[in-house]
């Protein structure tokens, strides 16, 4: 079949493939250390970084699906790494928090996270690096308003 469409060079199964392939390889950090799932690292940085917030809130976000943060916030409940207090304006909705030893965990994998984004860049020329940057948040809608 004679046709020109290269899978491999199409640029959003190429970027899966690369954020599939990093996510793994990180995995092993923060599942091999504290038997996280991946949304729960998430739900864990997203409140580690910005504070106490409701779980529609890291919905919005980081893009994830409320029946996967739902299930990622029992399950660090469960470990003891945040807390839920009903909103006093909307019952309906809790407010989350990291407890003391969730903040140890969050302080211990941004190491981590630092470290292995390191390594990562350092295959790369700082150039590459910087550009790589700038495309990623541009295509993902993260761009900041720095050069």
């Amino acid at each position: 079949m004679a046709d020109d469409f290269d899978l491999t060079g199409f640029l959003p199964y190429a970027l899966t493939q690369a954020a599939d392939a990093l996510s793994l390889e990180f995995q092993n950090i923060y599942k091999g250390q504290y038997g996280m799932l991946r949304t729960e690292w998430r739900v864990l940085f997203h409140l580690g970084q910005y504070g106490p917030m409701t779980a529609k809130h890291i919905c919005e976000r980081g893009r994830l699906h409320k029946t996967k943060v739902s299930r990622a916030v029992a399950a660090l409940e469960d470990k003891r790494y945040l807390t839920r207090t009903a909103l006093e304006f909307d019952r309906r909705h809790e407010e989350l928090q990291l407890t003391k030893s969730g903040l140890g965990v969050f302080s211990s994998l941004k190491a981590e996270a630092h470290a292995f984004d390191a390594r990562v860049r350092a295959t790369m020329t700082e150039d590459e690096a910087k550009v790589l940057q700038r495309c990623v948040m541009r295509i993902a809608g993260l761009e900041t308003t720095s050069p």
